[in-house]
């Protein structure tokens, strides 16, 4: 579980599409123990973590996790300044607003209350990117139209979508800013399985280690994730990652 938790976070920041090499201020909505924190924090990002369940926090604080934690129901709105953060993610938790725990909730009242509020506290231009498990195409069909209700544009990635163990839906939605495409999905070919509502990686299992920055193997993986983003990269040589002599 802790890896694909791990696995998950990854896919969804990169899909953030977050400038390198500069930390970032970001939300975990349904941060839990603080797992997703823990990447965020490997990746010199600042978060902030958001969840319902108290017990979840406390192990979280037991962790030492390095983010602020914030107990509260995400159906209940943000409570954050406009413009707050450089992007959000979730991972396995907004499913969870379609469902009505009591008398007093109302599943599209609740959803709108989430994703107007989460709109206001993103900046321009910002991301966020929520993975999900719909329990069925209905369910998927109530979230982003509550999403573009709220001003999003986006759309719905689907991982792998011809496997039924690693299909994998992200809500990928875009606060305001110029339209850009959506990513690429995984799993397809190269080809795009998304749905517009206006677009797992295959890690190398037990991959611990950081590549050294500026080495080959660095480099290729640089190549590669900004391929995934849908930007202009060179293509690959025999050269490429080779230190070069100097000439005088």
């Amino acid at each position: 579980m802790i890896q694909i938790q791990q696995e998950l976070t990854e896919r969804a920041v990169e899909m953030l599409n977050l400038p390198e090499d500069t930390p970032c201020y970001l939300l975990d909505l349904g941060c839990g123990s603080g797992l997703s924190g823990e990447f965020l924090t490997d990746q010199d990002h600042v978060w902030v973590g958001m969840d319902i369940s108290s017990s979840m926090l406390d192990v979280a604080q037991e962790r030492e996790v390095e983010g602020d934690l914030l107990l509260s129901d995400m159906g209940q709105g943000m409570c954050f300044r406009p413009g707050t953060f450089d992007g959000v993610i979730s991972i396995s938790a907004i499913q969870w607003l379609c469902n009505a725990d009591k008398k007093s909730h109302n599943p599209p009242k609740r959803l709108y209350k989430f994703f107007s509020t989460l709109y206001a506290c993103m900046a321009r231009g910002a991301r966020a990117v929520l993975q999900l498990y719909p329990e069925n195409s209905d369910q998927l069909e109530l979230i982003t139209t509550q999403a573009m209700k709220a001003g999003f544009s986006g759309g719905v990635v689907v991982d792998f979508p011809n496997s039924t163990r690693a299909k994998k839906f992200f809500l990928v939605l875009f606060a305001g800013g110029t339209m850009t495409k959506l990513p690429k999905a995984l799993g397809t070919d190269d080809r795009v399985h998304q749905a517009h509502f206006t677009d797992i990686r295959e890690r190398g299992k037990g991959k611990t280690r950081k590549s050294v920055k500026k080495s080959r193997d660095w480099i290729m993986e640089k190549k590669e994730r900004r391929r995934r983003q849908g930007k202009d990269v060179r293509p690959d040589s025999r050269y490429t990652g080779r230190k070069r002599s100097n000439k005088f």
